[in-house]
């Protein structure tokens, strides 16, 4: 497969893998509001009636996280191809990017453990709340951050160092990159609440440091289908 092809190629399983999530957001939208992270009982009760769609939005994960691992792949490949000497942070973006996914499959695998303690009549409220709380600094937490920002910076350098892509693209992941390390402090805040800005289980990280990054793959996915030798 020559070079155009998997830029291409590459390109196409980064716009599957967006397809993937855009599938799975309406899934966060569910009727009613979850208990508080300190409710085991709550939760307990909460999660049997979520099974179907929980487990519907880890199989869309394990789809995007499979189509984006291609994406990694390819995109070390096409930033090599451009400047052999740029190969140490083309490996670096693929590791990151490799990290970045194994610890959300982690997040995934604690929330369906927790769905599925609630099934049948041996719910175990304080190992669903575990496991409930576990997946906080991974699954769009601080842990997660800190690798995402190491992703996104180090292909904003490939890009702006090789001009793989247009550069404007390598200033976004910068900026996205930022937005990240803004976020990771969120973990230090004396409360943990959902409806809350800045605190580990609050919106406001989850905007900023999620919905970048995931506009970048969209914008980059779509600069490399349309790319020319």
């Amino acid at each position: 497969m020559n070079d155009n092809r998997v830029t291409n190629a590459t390109g196409w399983f980064g716009l599957l893998g967006f397809i993937f999530f855009a599938c799975e957001l309406p899934l966060w939208m569910i009727p009613g509001s979850a208990p508080a992270i300190s409710d085991a009982v709550g939760h307990s009760q909460f999660l049997p009636n979520l099974r179907y769609i929980a487990m519907t939005r880890i199989l869309l994960d394990m789809g995007m996280y499979a189509s984006l691992m291609v994406f990694f792949a390819g995109f070390r490949q096409m930033i090599i191809k451009k400047r052999s000497d740029c190969e140490w942070i083309a490996t670096l973006v693929l590791v990151a990017g490799a990290v970045w996914w194994a610890v959300s499959l982690v997040a995934d695998g604690l929330e369906g453990g927790a769905v599925l303690d609630t099934l049948g009549n041996t719910t175990n409220p304080t190992v669903v709340r575990a496991l409930i709380e576990a997946t906080l600094l991974i699954y769009n937490g601080s842990i997660a951050f800190i690798v995402t920002g190491l992703f996104m910076g180090s292909t904003g350098y490939s890009i702006l160092a090789t001009e793989a892509l247009p550069k404007w693209i390598g200033w976004f992941a910068w900026v996205s990159a930022i937005l990240c390390i803004v976020a990771i402090p969120s973990m230090y805040a004396n409360v943990v609440d959902p409806a809350g800005f800045y605190n580990v289980a609050g919106w406001g990280p989850v905007v900023i440091a999620n919905v970048p990054p995931l506009l970048w793959f969209l914008i980059t996915s779509v600069a490399m289908i349309r790319k020319r030798s």
